[in-house]
């Protein structure tokens, strides 16, 4: 994965691919090899994670759900850089609703917001918006480049537009046992447009790879 970049991964549903982001943010051991940054700092303390549920918790507001990692770690929160974070993902007049208030796609904003809040350098997505509406989905991955740009991700999708549009490389992962194909690069910065040219080049190779590989 190179620094400060997004990189996407595609394959199969059942390939592996949720497995391989949870040996990464240390959350299962490897049965072979390791993981390791090119500083050669531990990596587990400066990972945050989205997936595609947004997970807030019902009974907690929004701002205290973006705040909730500083309280489980003992910290007093820091509500007004969460508040400015919430106004940068649109949420600025529900900092003290409920998550049961919000549309789906607030609530991923929300689940943004608390990403952002962690303030780590590499991040690591899950499908995060594959549960979304077309329309939703597009805005949420404009918002998503913009305000992740310069930070390390690595981002599980299976819409190959998605990963065209907001990654600087795509890898597909396939077979038994899985492995990585060779980097397929999409120049330009991300987020792209639907109608761009390297963006269309991008996905006619990805799907062409994902074809190869038995599917997405």
């Amino acid at each position: 994965m190179a620094a400060g970049r997004c990189t996407a991964l595609l394959g199969a549903s059942g390939v592996g691919k949720t497995s391989l982001l949870r040996v990464i943010a240390g959350l299962a051991a490897p049965e072979a090899g390791r993981v390791a940054a090119s500083d050669g700092l531990p990596l587990r303390q400066r990972i945050a994670w989205m997936g595609q549920q947004d997970l807030l918790y019902p009974w907690l507001r929004v701002v205290g759900n973006v705040t909730l990692g500083s309280r489980l770690r003992g910290e007093r929160p820091d509500t007004p850089r969460a508040l400015a974070l919430l106004e940068a993902v649109g949420l600025a007049g529900r900092a003290r609703a409920l998550p049961r208030e919000l549309s789906g796609g607030m609530r991923q904003r929300a689940a943004l917001a608390r990403t952002l809040y962690e303030d780590r350098p590499i991040v690591l997505m899950d499908e995060p918006f594959s549960a979304l509406d077309a329309i939703t989905r597009a805005r949420m991955q404009e918002l998503a480049a913009r305000l992740l740009a310069g930070r390390t991700v690595l981002l599980i999708t299976h819409d190959p537009l998605e990963a065209c549009r907001l990654a600087h490389g795509l890898h597909v992962m396939a077979g038994q046992p899985a492995r990585l194909g060779p980097l397929i690069s999409v120049p330009g910065a991300p987020p792209r447009a639907v109608d761009d040219e390297a963006l269309l080049h991008a996905q006619a190779e990805l799907m062409r790879a994902l074809l190869a590989g038995g599917g997405a």
